[in-house]
């Protein structure tokens, strides 16, 4: 743990710019393509209203959060133009914010209260559906895993607001 005087600590907490909601998907079932949607419901401790993931578990990955600027980087480092956010299996594309500077660190997103709970890691199902070197085009770019602290709601254009 820094120490909250350290430079390094106060660099960390810096303000950051909100970023937008561009993009959200639920996972109805395991091996289900996700379904595109206007706007999302978050349940605290659960997750996506409706995702495959929804657990009364209190889990880490009750919601996952990708940058849209790393869809660009997993399409480029496949020979393409970018990556479809369904086929990453994400719940939340946004754009306009680091999202690994969120680690430890609570978030606004829509009206809802998150905590970012780690790195969203690529599983195998990269290499079948985006082809060969799929799982290494997602290393690092995956975003990252969030808790719901507060329900809420979750539109298009909504803002992700980082807090503490």
């Amino acid at each position: 743990m820094l120490n909250p005087a350290s430079p390094l600590a106060r660099l960390m907490a810096a303000p950051m710019r909100p970023g937008v909601v561009e993009w959200l998907g639920v996972r109805p079932a395991r091996l289900a393509p996700v379904r595109a949607t206007e706007a999302i419901a978050l349940t605290p401790g659960q997750g996506v209203e409706g995702d495959h993931y929804q657990s009364a578990m209190q889990g880490a990955r009750q919601v996952t959060v990708i940058a849209a600027e790393h869809l660009l980087a997993i399409g480029s480092f496949l020979g393409r133009d970018g990556a479809p956010p369904e086929l990453l299996r994400r719940n939340v594309v946004v754009r306009g914010i680091n999202l690994l500077a969120l680690k430890a660190r609570r978030f606004r997103l829509g009206s809802a209260l998150l905590e970012c709970s780690g790195e969203c890691h690529p599983c195998s199902k990269m290499e079948r559906l985006l082809g060969a070197g799929g799982y290494n085009a997602v290393r690092g770019h995956g975003g990252i895993t969030a808790r719901v602290l507060e329900g809420g709601e979750v539109r298009l254009g909504d803002l992700l607001v980082p807090l503490d």
